[in-house]
């Protein structure tokens, strides 16, 4: 009985570490689909568009001072010609994206 509590108990454990690498990865994806085309791959916002449209780079000092809360309100609602994706994302996929940001800005 108690190599089933180990057994079992190394498995939880196992799957709860991997839960956020599912969730960057989950991020990761929904980055490159909705918002890389303007924020770029790395998230400089140096592709064609994000010149363009003088998207801002999430790599400047100012960028990685936002706060997490504010980096949700602006993917729900949008910002400047930025278009609202809280219609569009769960609440999960903008906390998501908003987690591969960070990863980013490392």
């Amino acid at each position: 009985m108690n190599r089933y509590k180990t057994v079992v108990a190394t498995m939880i454990f196992v799957g709860l570490a991997a839960l956020p690498m599912l969730a960057q990865s989950g991020g990761e994806s929904t980055y490159k689909s909705k918002c890389a085309m303007c924020h770029a791959a790395d998230g400089s916002a140096s592709s064609p568009v994000g010149k363009m449209m003088k998207v801002p780079s999430f790599l400047t000092p100012a960028a990685k001072k936002t706060s997490t809360a504010d980096y949700i309100a602006i993917v729900k609602n949008g910002k400047g010609k930025m278009p609202a994706y809280g219609g569009k994302l769960s609440d999960a996929e903008v906390k998501g994206v908003v987690a591969y940001i960070r990863t980013l800005q490392k």
